[in-house]
């Protein structure tokens, strides 16, 4: 299959790529810059010059493709209201060319008071994020036009060696500055988390095999409490473990604040996907965060 994958130089992309090409795929990455093109090409995949916001170029890369995996997305929050503006638009001209193929698209695990999140439960995401829950119905709805979408819901930490912009890597990152292992509240509240080459099977496993309609979780970890990590991150760099109000960890603390389990139960009875790699605290015990 030959298979177009926006965000290819980015974490999971890094990971997806020799998944795809070990599997006999041709891949092709879309690459905004020399840097990001320089790092598809080592992958081994082709390089399509451009970014989301070049419709006209996301439209030849889905068109020449049989499929397409769609993990980009812009990371600003300060300008979260454009990333989702600019994201909407990819989505709608890249699925406008791929009757009869397949896309799969990156979404987020959706938050549920009370109980873990499965499978079932609508996308519904807290604050400035909100507006990803309308993509991803949006994916979904192609399903009418006889796209073959699916949808893989990522955990709040995808995690693992070399993992440079994730929320726990600004969590540890923050705490430094301030000179604390911090957590929220009193720190139960619990994330899911997957290892990055696991997130990167599924997404493999979706693009081959996934159903029209369907909505995936790449979850290893279901719930990872948040005191947890910053008890294990406070021993290795010898700091205090304190716990903050939300408002000291500004945006990042809102969403540490929220207990947000999630539950991949369903995804693995589907695609026969099972998590092998590492759990989170495993790969901050190893250090990868120090």
């Amino acid at each position: 299959m030959r298979v177009f994958v926006t965000g290819a130089s980015g974490w999971i992309g890094r990971a997806l790529v020799p998944e795809l090409l070990d599997a006999g795929h041709q891949v092709v990455g879309l690459a905004r810059s020399d840097e990001s093109a320089g790092t598809v090409a080592a992958l081994g995949a082709g390089v399509l010059r451009g970014d989301l916001t070049d419709l006209d170029v996301l439209e030849e890369g889905a068109r020449g493709a049989d499929g397409v995996v769609h993990l980009a997305f812009g990371h600003d929050f300060a300008a979260f209201d454009t990333a989702i503006r600019t994201d909407a638009a990819a989505v709608g001209a890249m699925t406008a060319v791929l009757t009869g193929k397949r896309f799969v698209a990156a979404s987020g695990t959706p938050m549920v008071p009370g109980r873990v999140a499965t499978e079932d439960d609508p996308a519904v995401f807290p604050g400035p994020v909100g507006g990803r829950a309308d993509i991803a119905r949006a994916v979904l709805e192609t399903a009418e036009r006889d796209v073959r979408a699916s949808l893989v819901r990522l955990p709040r930490s995808v995690h693992g060696e070399g993992d440079a912009h994730g929320l726990i890597t600004r969590l540890i990152a923050l705490g430094r500055e301030k000179g604390i292992a911090a957590y929220v509240g009193d720190g139960t509240q619990r994330w899911p988390a997957v290892h990055v080459l696991d997130a990167a099977h599924l997404f493999r496993l979706a693009l081959e095999d996934a159903p029209a309609g369907a909505v995936l979780h790449a979850v290893g970890d279901e719930g990872v409490r948040i005191r947890d990590v910053a008890e294990v991150a406070g021993r290795r760099l010898g700091l205090p473990v304190t716990s903050v109000t939300a408002e000291e960890l500004g945006f990042l603390g809102g969403i540490l604040a929220l207990d947000q389990p999630a539950s991949s139960a369903r995804t693995q009875q589907l695609l026969g996907w099972r998590p092998a790699g590492p759990g989170l605290l495993d790969d901050v015990e190893k250090g990868y965060y120090d």
